[in-house]
């Protein structure tokens, strides 16, 4: 596996969504038919000796990740959604991002007790989104047994608040 195959794909956008910022796009990793395998082999290898029952997918982006290692690892795909998203009784999690706050939910019977679940979305910035989504499946009895990022921004801290929390993190290209 070539991580910096898929780092060469990765196209940066200087001053996107505002100035000041530096946006990491990932849409060419998603369309390139090589880095969709290397992103399932990448993380098969990380996390092949942990005992994972399903991969939840942190929207929206993090869906395209987590039915990759859906297939990859033969388990079912939890979607973890924004606030109105989904039908059915649902728990919410209202949690802090840069300009704001934001909501997301996921289905009351996704799983029973003791599930345990890996969490995978397409960026670690700050760690917000993917505590919120741990604190989610936490809260209906699952067991979170480590993430997996496509795209870390490291000096965003969002890694050591996770593993300060005791979670395993993957991340496959890490910026500083």
């Amino acid at each position: 596996m070539d991580k910096n195959y898929i780092q060469n794909l990765i196209r940066n956008y200087p001053d996107f969504p505002k100035k000041g910022i530096l946006f990491r796009d990932i849409t060419p990793v998603f369309r390139d038919q090589r880095s969709l395998h290397y992103l399932g082999d990448y993380f098969h290898e990380k996390f092949d000796r942990i005992d994972i029952d399903s991969i939840a997918g942190i929207e929206a982006r993090g869906f395209i990740l987590s039915t990759i290692l859906g297939l990859k690892f033969n388990k079912g795909m939890i979607m973890i959604r924004k606030a109105g998203k989904l039908p059915g009784n649902t728990v919410k999690k209202e949690y802090g991002i840069e300009y704001g706050n934001a909501v997301m939910e996921i289905q009351l019977d996704t799983f029973k007790k003791g599930t345990k679940v890996l969490i995978a979305d397409d960026l670690l910035a700050t760690g917000g989104t993917a505590l919120a989504a741990a604190n989610l499946v936490e809260q209906l009895g699952g067991i979170v047994v480590g993430f997996a990022f496509i795209v870390e921004l490291s000096s965003l801290g969002g890694n050591r608040l996770l593993e300060s929390k005791g979670y395993s993190i993957h991340s496959m290209v890490v910026y500083p």
